[in-house]
C-alpha cells in the first residue's frame, strides 16, 4: 500500500470521490503544509497556520496507479485558481500535491506540464508541489462527511453535484466502485 496527498479545495468534496476508487483503502480528510502542530478546522479556516485542506489517499498501486490518482485530482478541481476553489477563498483551499519521493514529485510535474500543453484552460496550472513533512487528521465529524450530511447546504449544492460529475465522467472506468 502506498499514500498520496493531495489538496483541491475542500476536503468534504475530493474525500468523497476518492472513496468511491477501486484499490482506494481509505480517504481521510485533514490537513499538511502549515507551520503549527495538530491545527483545528477553525484554526485553519483562518488562513493562519499554513496548512490546506487535504485528503490523504492510503491505495494499492497494483489496481490503481499514481497517474490515475493524477488524472482524478485535476478533474476535481480547477488547478489554475490561487487560493481558492470557486466561493471556497484562502490558501486554505489551494491546489497542492505533497509527493512523498522524486518519482511522485516527477510524475505529478509531467501531469502539470501535458495539462498545460493541452490548452485545457486558458491559464497555467498554479499547482504547488511539496514533500510531505507531516498530514494531521481533521477532526472526526469531516471524515465522511458527505455520507452522513448529504442535505447539509454545502453538500447539496456544491458536493453532490460535483460528485455526479465525476460519477458521469468516470462510469466507464473499471477503476471506479460501482454504486
Amino acid at each position: 500500500m502506498k499514500t498520496i496527498t493531495f489538496g483541491g479545495g475542500c476536503f468534504w468534496c475530493i474525500e468523497s470521490c476518492f472513496n468511491r476508487l477501486k484499490g482506494v483503502e481509505k480517504a481521510i480528510s485533514g490537513y499538511a503544509g502549515g507551520h503549527k502542530d495538530n491545527p483545528t478546522y477553525q484554526e485553519v479556516c483562518t488562513g493562519e497556520t499554513g496548512h490546506a485542506e487535504v485528503v490523504q489517499l492510503t491505495y494499492d498501486p497494483l489496481v490503481i496507479s499514481y497517474e490515475q490518482l493524477l488524472d482524478v485530482f485535476f478533474f476535481l478541481h480547477d488547478p489554475t485558481q490561487i487560493n481558492r476553489q470557486g466561493n471556497d477563498i484562502g490558501t486554505q483551499y489551494r491546489s497542492i500535491i505533497f509527493y512523498n519521493d522524486e518519482e511522485e514529485k516527477k510524475y505529478a510535474e509531467e501531469k502539470i506540464s501535458s495539462i498545460n500543453q493541452s490548452e485545457k484552460y486558458q491559464t497555467p496550472v498554479v499547482t504547488e508541489l511539496e514533500p510531505l513533512k507531516h498530514f494531521w487528521p481533521a477532526e472526526t465529524y469531516h471524515q465522511g462527511y458527505f455520507n452522513a450530511n448529504p442535505n447539509q447546504p454545502y453538500c447539496s449544492a456544491v458536493v453532490g453535484p460535483k460528485i455526479q460529475k465525476f460519477i458521469t465522467h468516470f462510469s466507464a472506468m473499471d477503476w471506479v466502485k460501482p454504486d
